[in-house]
């Protein structure tokens, strides 16, 4: 029998460990806590294996540390690993054991994280690096000089409880910053498992606090949330065969399927569950943290106040807030003579005052409530409805409050239709929020508009409700309709406050989709609205309610020239509904800056231009919109007039708004016929916030027209300029006809991936359909466009019905 060299003995043992744990990861079993402790029980015997083949001196021992010493290895985590010496070993002893050790490690793969140290040294670097420390929390032995690796657990966890007044505040600072880097989990797309706010380093900031002895997190559902959270990024490594905890759009359906999940949108609303359980408990601990600190503090200035009476516990204070709630240590908590199984209004009477005097609700309260409080009748008594929306019109305080009823699912039970929206994902990268926030921040938004209406109770339910058929398919606003219809009669309003509210979510969307896609000048586009609205009181409302829905949507959805719009629109309907007769607008004459260029452009037969800057402010004035510009452009008639101008805007970076076409008759007297000049009165954004010169457009619009100036080829120069970055494919273009939105023009909507110079493309697909275009609106939200086309024949005739769906075919294929 031949014996193994210490080096072969190595090189066999690690293939050994290699092939098992490949066996151990390719089992068709569901990732989880057995596989993730089975892992680090297999990799516990290899290294001890390792340290004993290299015969290690007295006085040392091999500690597992982080995550690997709480035994949780997930597919391809570090090996966080302290060589624990005595200082009783020669150096070079101690040094070549290491080397024994790591490079094994290193020959495999497997990344490492490792220290040599001895105990005084491990203790001093713990004092200067908290991450050193908190890794030392989760100290255990796996080879060697076992009672030593437990003295500096030991050791470890008594310093960190001793130094805990000073250290606690350190932690919570990096848990800040870790969340301003990274965001918030429950509200990504694509959410890193561990760094993101709710995630696992925060999970493991809880368990360092509940060791400091100082406070602790509230248990109920943590646990859970946590191995919910490994376990995604267990399926994460094996989707992806990478070292990541990154949740990215490609590989979400990839780690579902490893969990056996449904898709892709159940894999994120579980990861967002766990994550808000994770976020909910830190922001409890947090503030009971500041409160012991707190009270440590004024502890030893009270000694010395009033002597030896000082040190005995003063009752906390409490003031009443509203029947049953009183304020105690900054927190709204349930009176001594509350009693919910009597009283069911008062879980939302309880939120409500809390919200109002911008306090949270003490947990141990809301825990109470869930437990006991007895439930509301159906119909809602007023009291009830109007605590409610009491709650929603407190704005930004009623967001902790809401949370923390919905922790305990107190939501759902008031609104079980809730249930469906919960951490829902919108994967429209344009939303902030999941559903449900998304829908509370838009009753935020909402509580500061209440001013603007006469129903500022409709306007906060419809609101909260506005979004809510996002949990079942089809049209989500036909869908929240019903629900909001039969949630506002649970809610306890009367018939026509229920018919109101579910007009509003139905067209919720309505005024801004209207104003940013249709030609306003057009009677039908108002009418339109009129029809749908019904009253100037829920045109009032709606108005508010759209406000406040895209402010809470993100910064991309709202901005100056969408609120200019959407009032224009609002202005105009308010005229119908008060009967006032709208203007024809074929009977409207030219401006007389229009008529000015349009004189211009046939005595020199060449484009005119002239350039205003819009005197729009910005929302934010911390995000300032690009500068507005309105281009009106003259020239004589000819082919080719939409697709060259739009070419033009797209080289010089600026971004269509809106344009419109109009052809204008001049005197005969001024030497031809009537209508031979094309007027467009462009609305542009500069990209980048400088505006290009006239005479520079100018000059690219002639080169355009006569063809020396190739603008296709331009724009595919540029577009291959900018690399291609990995991401989801984006969806085809898709071309519709509008049914019967004019009786001036027929009506395309173009939705496709924005791209420079789309509308270019568009107008040249036009061109070559023979057909005009009258107006285009052009509307943007994040990645995707959404174009509208007011299109005749050439003698100005609205397009037969097939043929209008010959050319809606014919422009998507174009564009694919």
């Amino acid at each position: 029998m031949t014996t193994l060299e210490p080096q072969d003995a190595t090189e066999d043992r690690g293939s050994g460990y290699a092939a098992a744990r490949l066996r151990l990861l390719q089992e068709k079993t569901p990732s989880g806590p057995e596989r993730r402790t089975a892992l680090a029980r297999l990799t516990d015997d290899w290294l001890a294996g390792l340290f004993a083949a290299a015969a290690p001196p007295p006085g040392v021992a091999l500690v597992a540390v982080g995550g690997y010493g709480r035994a949780e290895l997930s597919p391809r985590s570090d090996l966080d690993l302290l060589l624990l010496h005595d200082g009783s070993a020669p150096e070079e002893a101690v040094s070549a054991l290491a080397d024994r050790l790591w490079y094994p490690v290193w020959d495999l793969g497997i990344a490492l994280d490792h220290s040599v140290r001895t105990p005084a040294q491990a203790r001093a670097t713990a004092a200067e690096d908290l991450k050193v420390q908190l890794g030392l929390l989760d100290a255990r032995p796996l080879a060697g000089d076992t009672a030593l690796a437990a003295a500096l657990r030991s050791t470890a966890l008594a310093d960190w409880r001793n130094q805990a007044v000073r250290r606690l505040p350190e932690l919570a600072e990096l848990c800040r910053d870790r969340a301003e880097r990274a965001g918030e989990l429950r509200f990504l797309l694509e959410p890193d498992l561990k760094e993101a706010r709710g995630g696992l380093r925060d999970a493991q900031a809880l368990r360092a606090v509940a060791a400091s002895w100082l406070a602790d997190a509230p248990r109920d559902g943590l646990d859970t949330a946590r191995r919910r959270l490994l376990d995604a990024r267990d399926a994460l490594h094996l989707a992806t065969g990478r070292t990541t905890d990154r949740l990215a759009l490609q590989d979400q359906d990839a780690v579902a399927k490893e969990l056996g999940l449904l898709d892709a949108d159940t894999l994120l609303r579980e990861v967002y569950e766990a994550a808000g359980t994770v976020t909910y408990a830190s922001d409890v601990t947090w503030r009971e943290v500041g409160r012991v600190l707190k009270a440590r503090s004024a502890r030893p200035r009270l000694r010395t106040l009033l002597g030896r009476a000082g040190e005995r516990k003063q009752p906390a204070e409490r003031t009443p807030l509203a029947e049953g709630v009183v304020e105690m240590d900054g927190e709204a908590v349930l009176a001594r003579s509350a009693r919910p199984e009597r009283d069911p209004v008062l879980p939302l009477r309880a939120a409500a005052a809390a919200a109002q005097h911008g306090l949270v609700l003490s947990p141990h309260a809301v825990r109470h409530l869930a437990a006991t409080a007895k439930a509301l009748p159906v119909p809602w008594p007023a009291e009830a409805r109007e605590a409610l929306v009491t709650l929603l019109g407190a704005g930004a305080p009623a967001v902790p409050v809401w949370e923390a009823l919905e922790a305990e699912r107190i939501v759902t039970r008031l609104l079980p239709d809730w249930e469906r929206v919960r951490h829902r994902p919108q994967r429209n990268p344009v939303h902030t929020w999941t559903v449900d926030r998304h829908l509370v921040e838009t009753a935020v938004r909402a509580a500061s508009l209440t001013r603007h209406v006469g129903r500022p109770d409709l306007l906060l339910v419809a609101a909260l409700l506005h979004d809510i058929g996002k949990g079942w398919p089809g049209d989500h606003s036909v869908a929240g309709e019903t629900i909001a219809r039969d949630l506002a009669a649970r809610v306890g309003f009367d018939r026509t406050d229920t018919a109101t509210v579910a007009t509003l979510v139905r067209h919720h969307l309505l005024l801004v989709d209207t104003a940013t896609r249709r030609d306003l000048d057009d009677p039908a586009t108002v009418q339109s609205v009129a029809a749908a609205v019904g009253t100037v009181g829920t045109l009032e409302l709606l108005h508010a309610l759209t406000e406040a829905d895209a402010l809470a949507t993100g910064p991309a959805a709202w901005s100056a020239w969408r609120a200019s719009l959407v009032a224009d629109l609002v202005k105009r309907v308010t005229g119908v509904l008060a009967g006032e007769p709208l203007p024809d607008p074929e009977a409207a004459a030219p401006s007389a800056e229009q008529e000015r260029l349009a004189i211009e452009a046939l005595r020199t037969g060449e484009p005119v231009l002239a350039l205003h800057t819009q005197g729009e402010q910005p929302l934010d004035p911390d995000e300032p919109e690009p500068v507005g510009v309105e281009l009106v452009i003259a020239l004589p008639d000819q082919p080719g007039v939409l697709p060259a101008v739009a070419g033009v805007l797209a080289l010089h970076r600026l971004t269509v708004r809106a344009a419109d076409l109009r052809a204008v008759e001049l005197p005969t007297e001024l030497g031809s016929a009537p209508g031979s000049v094309l007027v467009l009165d462009w609305r542009v954004a500069a990209e980048y916030g400088s505006l290009p010169q006239g005479h520079r457009l100018r000059a690219d619009l002639l080169r355009a027209l006569d063809g020396s100036l190739d603008i296709a080829a331009r724009l595919a120069e540029r577009e291959a300029a900018y690399p291609r970055r990995r991401g989801v494919q984006a969806p085809p273009p898709r071309v519709t006809v509008a049914p019967a939105e004019s009786r001036l023009a027929t009506v395309l909507e173009v939705r496709a991936q924005d791209a420079p110079g789309l509308l270019h493309r568009i107008g040249r697909a036009l061109e070559g359909a023979a057909v005009r275009v009258r107006s285009a609106h052009v509307s943007t939200l994040g990645a995707n466009a959404v174009d509208t086309l007011y299109v005749t024949r050439p003698d100005g005739s609205l397009l037969p019905d097939e043929e209008a769906i010959d050319l809606a075919r014919a422009l998507e294929e174009a564009l694919g």
